[in-house]
C-alpha cells in the first residue's frame, strides 16, 4: 500500500454570500402603491347622483358630510342616490335612507326639468321628514 501525504486543506475561493433584501425597490413599491391609493381615493370622492346638466351659480361648497341625494331628470324622472324612484314611492324610500339627526337633502334638478316635478319631489322628500334642501349648481365661475 503506498504511503499517503499529509491532508490537503482545500480552502473555498468565494465565500458564500447572505442573502440581502433591497430596500430601494421596496422603497419604489411602496410610493407607487401610495400613489395608487390615494388616485383611487379621489375617484371615490364624488356625489352619488345622476349626471344632470346643473345650473350655474355661485355657493359655498357643502361639508364632507354623507347626506341623500335626490336628482330630477330633464324627463322628468326622479332618483334617490342613483336609485329610481317615483313621487310614491319617494318619502318610503327617502325615510330609510335619511339621517334624522341630520334631515337634509341635496336637490340636483336639470336645467330642462319642469319645476312641476322638483316642487312634487320636495313635497314628498318634506314629508319624509326632509327639513333642509341643498340645491346642487355648477360653479359659474
Amino acid at each position: 500500500m503506498p504511503k499517503t501525504g499529509p491532508a490537503v486543506k482545500l480552502r473555498r475561493l468565494r465565500q458564500p454570500k447572505r442573502g440581502r433584501i433591497e430596500i430601494i425597490p421596496m422603497i419604489d413599491v411602496m410610493f407607487f402603491l401610495l400613489a395608487t391609493f390615494m388616485l383611487a381615493s379621489l375617484t371615490m370622492q364624488q356625489l352619488n347622483t345622476v349626471k344632470v346638466d346643473l345650473p350655474k351659480g355661485a355657493a359655498t361648497p357643502v361639508e364632507k358630510r354623507p347626506l341623500v341625494n335626490l336628482t330630477v331628470t330633464p324627463d322628468g324622472k326622479l332618483f334617490l342616490d342613483k336609485t329610481p324612484v317615483t313621487l310614491d314611492t319617494l318619502a318610503p324610500i327617502l325615510r330609510t335612507r335619511m339621517d334624522p339627526a341630520d334631515p337634509r337633502v341635496i336637490v340636483a334638478a336639470d336645467t330642462a326639468s319642469t319645476n312641476g316635478v322638483l316642487v312634487q319631489a320636495m313635497i314628498k322628500a318634506r314629508e319624509a321628514g326632509a327639513q333642509h334642501f341643498l340645491i346642487a349648481v355648477q360653479s359659474g365661475r
